[in-house]
């Protein structure tokens, strides 16, 4: 197959590409260091042309600039449904987030329902597949978590009431993507989520362990979490949380909103959130002041 993936040089995108060449399918790699916009329909249409399928992976976690969730999950989903009307691609499937649903006071997941419903009305064989959190090398939860018990001797905890995860191995992901592309997955919009269920805290602790550190965890309320999330975005180039992380952290990641089915079991991650894998995924190094955009 040949399939085009936008965001294809991101987290999701990029571990697509590669398992779909692994695999000997033609790909065709949609991002802004490619030099397309995800909201230039006529480019996009250029660069669907003979493709089978889209795996639409492209999507922010915070607003930089023109880089807003309006712009892109919104006018750059409806972009990439004009496109691959008008180059007649024959299936279009959609990376969204588990609890992405309207008027729940977070810019992220409200736009993130906004592009789903786009896809669901678009008349284009479609799947739109809800994930969880996804970890793997190049994260941002493992990624942040690791740096932040290197580099800090406190680690605060999200809320007096434990919240629930269900982490999803990028690898994983993958596979999902791959049968729905394939046109494997059945229903229109599937929640995909990990095999294993634990507590925020010790998804937390266990990535702690593996990298090799032991902190001081402290519960603090969720409004704290929001204001480090709002200092963050302003400090930080990638910020250690942003405000769509911070409503994640707050709901817990474990069920979808609104309801919806899981994917058939065959097709389910299988793989649990184990040393191993954790120890693949960890970086290298610590915050430093070039985290910083006063000194980037």
């Amino acid at each position: 197959m040949r399939i085009a993936i936008t965001g294809g040089t991101g987290f999701v995108g990029r571990h697509l590409a590669e398992r779909l060449r692994g695999d000997g399918h033609e790909t065709v790699i949609v991002s802004r260091r490619t030099g397309i916009d995800i909201d230039d329909a006529e480019a996009l249409a250029t660069a669907f042309a003979g493709c089978d399928a889209v795996a639409h992976c492209a999507g922010i976690n915070r607003e930089i600039g023109e880089q807003t969730f309006e712009r892109v999950h919104v006018r750059g989903t409806q972009a990439v449904v004009d496109a691959a009307r008008r180059a007649g691609v024959g299936r279009l499937v959609l990376v969204s987030f588990l609890r992405a649903r309207p008027d729940c006071g977070s810019g992220y997941h409200e736009t993130k329902w906004a592009a789903e419903e786009l896809v669901r009305g678009s008349g284009i064989p479609h799947t739109v597949l809800k994930f969880g959190m996804i970890y793997g090398a190049g994260d941002h939860m493992i990624d942040h978590v690791t740096k932040a018990v290197r580099t800090f001797p406190v680690f605060a905890t999200v809320g007096y009431r434990e919240r629930l995860v269900r982490p999803v191995p990028v690898a994983d992901a993958v596979d999902v993507l791959l049968a729905a592309l394939e046109g494997r997955v059945t229903e229109p919009t599937v929640a995909v989520m990990g095999a294993e269920t634990l507590p925020l805290g010790t998804a937390v602790r266990r990535i702690a362990r593996v990298a090799g550190r032991r902190s001081l965890y402290v519960p603090v309320p969720v409004w704290t979490i929001r204001l480090l999330a709002r200092l963050t975005e302003r400090l930080m180039v990638t910020p250690l949380v942003a405000k769509a992380q911070a409503q994640m952290l707050a709901e817990g990641v474990d069920a979808a909103a609104p309801p919806t089915p899981e994917l058939p079991e065959a097709l389910r991650p299988q793989r649990r959130f184990d040393e191993a894998r954790i120890r693949a995924a960890l970086p290298a190094g610590r915050f430093t002041l070039a985290d910083l955009r006063r000194f980037a």
